[in-house]
């Protein structure tokens, strides 16, 4: 069953877009150093979960890369992930990505100093008609088919 979008997609991921800059901004100090030990979601035990916003621009980023799906990894790790392990999307990584849980790049963020910014997305997910956050892979698989 495909998915409407609302009219206002480009203005929500301007927004998106925009939130994700803004956290890479602030002054929490990170050290991300790209190990993806918090991309094997089996491992950590721990899955990103995106607002329909977030979706919406990890599922662009996915098809600019040439694909239309994304694959079943049965080793746990996130289906973004190329066969080195390296993120096929970190330019447009979800915020759960960003402000991750990671010891290696600093643990997580503390929520409030980032709730200001997930009170927007979550804005964002009600203007495109979402249902609240889901887990990364269920949610872009689910962009993917709209």
């Amino acid at each position: 069953m495909k998915r409407t979008v609302p009219a206002a997609k480009p203005a929500s991921i301007a927004a998106v877009t925009a939130i994700y800059q803004e956290v890479d901004q602030r002054p929490i100090e990170r050290a991300c150093t790209r190990l993806t030990e918090c991309c094997q979601f089996k491992r950590t035990g721990k899955v990103p979960f995106l607002t329909r916003g977030e979706a919406i621009v990890a599922a662009r980023a996915w098809r600019a890369t040439g694909r239309t799906h994304l694959p079943d990894q049965t080793d746990g790790s996130c289906p973004m992930l190329d066969p080195l392990g390296r993120c096929r999307i970190y330019a447009a990584r979800p915020f759960g990505c960003r402000t991750h849980f990671c010891p290696a790049a600093g643990g997580p963020y503390p929520r409030r100093e980032v709730i200001d910014l997930i009170r927007r997305l979550e804005d964002v997910d009600r203007q495109l008609g979402g249902d609240g956050a889901h887990p990364l892979p269920f949610a872009i698989r689910r962009e993917l088919s709209a």
